[in-house]
């Protein structure tokens, strides 16, 4: 692919000539900051101060290449692409940087000969928690891919103090403990508060007209709260570009509330600003009550408000005027979050730089760019009304004014009638009346974009279908992906050695390149090796495993693996059901299982969600009593890993046999994990959702094993309203035998009733056909079971999941974005004099 930032024989090769004289120096360093920086001598070291010294080290080098890029994208006012999102997954910083510098092996060799193991020194770095999932880890890769394919791309989001929560199991529940990723004692984070802005919240609107009688409203009688950037260096594979990823920490104004001072009440003035900082204390705080609401808007307003005003900054160090800004800059909005932006833009256009209405919002549209990541309703954020009005009066009015004429256009073009109108305008209707952010992300944005071909059709076709009428070129499609280099280079080593030993390291900026190893497939010696690995991921999993759960299993068995977040409609359960199933056929009826297999679960529930949280319960309540009942005889284990995170996925992700991608058709929007499985040689069995559909099509059907009911079988039986669970329990024993089981108290003994309600919720309704995809869930199973029984059936498969994943890396979906939404044409800045020494410049060409 010509955009998928290949490199050229002449740049490999001054790489390759450079490698010596880079370890050297390299060396120096580290040296140089255990001696000023950390202030020791090196014998007296402990791992921490090893870390703190490779890494200030490491960040030396890449602040070099970071100003000479971004001098480089200056000089040839290059177009700027702003990825705006409230998570950012980025996982541990110090392997990807050695990683994409190419250092690592120099590393490990320079730390060796003072007999210190670097696999302990980057354990000691923690993950920062700065995102739920799947969205924020996407982010990162496309971070990743944007510095890698030499794309002026910056990040921008929230520097959040607690990240997600960390999880403990404590009795079978998930436990909620704070994660304080303690981003002040980052050595990567470069703190720039001379760049700090003003974020105005509540306050009022006085209305009145200019002197050519317009409409001229001030803001006035604002609280007014600090973004202080922090900016987290992202390499590119190679180090020929770094951008930057900029997190906003709020702070509270120097100056008390005037008023409140007065008063008297020092101590309310004083709690005002600490009230103030809260803003980036905690990712995503609950919305049950509405004080969490309202401090979820204003961290949604704060980080937008930051990031538009440091993009308008940024566009204007360079240009005069507004005339270009579209022509220069690009706004990706990641998901609804950050919706706000388009009100802002509008807002410092209009009232802060005086451009008229309607030039305002042609910058606006043809600046900024939607991608939905979800069909779920509930995920589809709505905020009150009377909410923003308070928390943000001048956004209400230009939110009501795209509304009046988005509204009059809509009527205009005679597609729709009443209902339909009313339907698509940004404001929901009702006893509370509420805004759709989605509505206006679609509206503000010349791209809607979702992140599978079926979501991106389910987004056309069922979620905002009078939409796509109306603007049919604005709707397409963008495929997920992640970046090999963490997924597969990092989290897989021994893999990357066996590939790059038989077909070069040209897949590590080209996955294209992975089909050459379809020709290895039938190579009993690269089969072997390729088991080898295999096997040393699961052992090293295992150790794992037994150290955070205090489980033991076998490497030998089969590692059937569902790592994500816990959801009903990602159906854990349907897995549950299905191990359940496979241990009553043991004690009841003497079947043993045809190969031996560890079913190994992961991933955190959202505190307030209850149903997630008691599905935790049962898996560990499975895992007690299946686990010591001597029948199963090591055959069948349960193992719940606590606290996933990105360094434990790299772990499971190596090491899986069986990725469980079992989500009720058209509810997962793409998944990525389906991805990182498959291209680290792991079958899936899966729906037909998401990337899995992509995922067969690129790999074959032979090849991945699919089962279930499609999308539009679910959506016919939710139309027809002809779905009933209770006949499937009659006429199905096994479904039958599963559900008494769990009504029966037989894994709650010592807690009655505790699981019944999964049996009444899935005879009732089973709002995600749990019982409909049973029995063909089964058959792909024993499919499964079957195939593993025959090795070298099983390892030509997994070889070619491998080879053919070139589609899923997301350098290809970022030279998308690039080309068909940014209008940014890829291209690797080169550095042609190594920045080997701190304050050396390299040039840029």
């Amino acid at each position: 692919m010509a955009t998928t930032g290949k490199l050229s024989n002449n740049t490999k090769a001054a790489l390759n000539s450079s490698a010596e004289p880079r370890a050297q120096n390299f060396e120096d360093l580290v040296l140089r900051h255990i001696r000023y920086s950390i202030a020791r001598d090196s014998t007296q070291l402990c791992e921490a101060d090893w870390y703190k010294a490779v890494s200030l080290a490491v960040r030396d080098l890449i602040v070099e290449r970071m100003i000479a890029a971004q001098s480089a994208f200056d000089r040839a006012d290059a177009k700027r692409e702003y990825y705006l999102s409230m998570e950012f997954l980025v996982g541990r910083s110090l392997d990807n940087n050695l990683a994409n510098l190419e250092l690592t092996q120099q590393c490990r060799a320079m730390l060796g000969r003072r007999g210190i193991d670097l696999d302990r020194i980057l354990e000691y770095e923690p993950d920062p928690a700065l995102g739920n999932g799947g969205l924020g880890r996407l982010a990162a890769c496309f971070l990743d891919s944007m510095a890698s394919l030499g794309i002026a791309g910056y990040g921008y989001g929230i520097n959040y103090e607690f990240g997600l929560f960390k999880q403990e199991i404590d009795n079978g529940y998930q436990l909620e403990q704070p994660d304080q990723w303690e981003p002040a004692y980052s050595p990567w984070l470069i703190a720039r508060p001379e760049e700090a802005c003003l974020v105005p919240l509540y306050g009022r609107i006085e209305r009145s007209v200019d002197r050519a009688g317009n409409y001229n409203p001030m803001w006035l009688d604002w609280r007014v709260i600090i973004g202080v950037p922090h900016d987290l260096p992202i390499v590119g594979y190679g180090g020929r570009t770094v951008n930057v990823l900029r997190l906003y920490s709020a702070r509270a104004s120097d100056h008390f509330d005037i008023r409140i001072f007065n008063e008297g009440d020092y101590f309310k003035a004083v709690e005002q600003k600490i009230v103030s900082e809260t803003i980036s204390k905690v990712l995503y705080p609950s919305d049950s009550m509405a004080a969490g609401r309202e401090l979820r808007l204003q961290q949604e307003y704060f980080f937008v408000a930051c990031a538009i005003r440091d993009i308008v900054h940024q566009y204007l160090r360079l240009h005069k005027g507004f005339g270009a800004f579209a022509d220069k800059v690009a706004i990706q909005l990641n998901d609804t979050h950050p919706t706000l932006a388009i009100a802002e833009l509008m807002r410092l256009l209009v009232d802060e730089y005086d451009l008229n209405w309607e030039d305002a919002w042609r910058t606006t549209q043809a600046t900024c760019a939607y991608t939905n990541h979800t069909l779920m309703p509930e995920a589809l954020e709505r905020w009150p009304v009377e909410m923003i009005e308070r928390v943000l009066p001048r956004h209400l009015e230009i939110i009501y004014e795209i509304n009046r004429r988005f509204l009059a256009e809509a009527a205009a073009v005679s597609l729709y009638d009443d209902e339909q109108i009313r339907g698509m305008s940004l404001i929901e209707e009702g006893p509370e009346r509420q805004v759709r952010m989605a509505h206006p992300a679609i509206v503000g944005s010349h791209s809607v974009n979702g992140v599978s071909e079926l979501h991106s059709e389910l987004v056309r076709t069922r979620l905002v279908p009078d939409f796509a009428r109306m603007w049919p070129d604005r709707f397409n499609n963008k495929t997920n992906g992640v970046t090999q280099r963490r997924w597969l280079l990092e989290a897989n080593p021994g893999l990357a050695q066996l590939i790059s030993a038989n077909i070069g390291t040209g897949w590590i900026t080209d996955l294209d390149q992975l089909r050459e190893l379809e020709n290895c497939a039938r190579d009993s010696g690269f089969l072997d090796e390729f088991a080898a690995v295999k096997h040393a991921n699961k052992a090293a999993l295992a150790a794992h495993i037994e150290k955070v759960s205090r489980v033991s299993v076998d490497p030998k068995s089969l590692f059937d693996v569902q790592a994500k977040r816990i959801h009903e409609y990602k159906r854990q359960l349907l897995l549950a059901l299905a191990i359940i199933n496979d241990y009553l056929a043991i004690v009841e009826d003497g079947q043993m299982p045809k190969v031996a297999r560890t079913h190994i679960f992961a991933g955190k529930a959202a505190p307030g969600y209850w149903a997630a949280r008691m599905i935790i319960k049962l898996l560990n309540s499975l895992a007690g009593a299946i686990n010591h009942d001597p029948a199963t005889r090591g055959m069948l284990k349960i193992a719940f890993v606590p606290d996933y995170k990105v360094s434990v996925a790299q772990k499971v992700v190596a090491a899986a046999d069986l990725s469980e991608q079992i989500s009720t058709a058209g509810t997962e929007a793409s998944g990525t994990g389906n991805m990182k499985f498959a291209m680290n040689g792991t079958l899936t069995i899966g729906t037909l959702d998401g990337a899995n559909i992509e995922i067969l099509q690129e790999v074959g059907k032979d090849n991945i094993y699919i089962f279930g009911l499609t999308a539009s079988e679910i959506e016919d039986l939710n139309q027809s309203r002809d779905y009933h669970p209770r006949a499937i329990y009659q006429r199905d024993s096994r479904v039958r035998r599963v559900l008494d089981a769990l009504a029966d108290d037989r894994f709650c003994a010592a807690d009655p009733g505790l699981f019944k309600w999964i049996y009444d919720s899935l005879l009732s309704s089973d709002h995600y056909f749990h019982l409909a995809d049973f029995s063909s869930y089964l058959a792909a199973r024993e499919q499964v079971w079957r195939d593993y029984s025959d090795r070298r059936v099983w390892l030509e498969k997994t070889v070619l999941n491998v080879a053919r994943m070139g589609r899923f890396s997301s350098d290809r979906t970022i030279a998308e974005y690039a080309t068909e939404i940014w209008g940014i044409k890829p291209g690797i800045p080169v550095v042609t004099d190594e920045p080997d020494q701190p304050g050396k410049r390299p040039l840029i060409l």
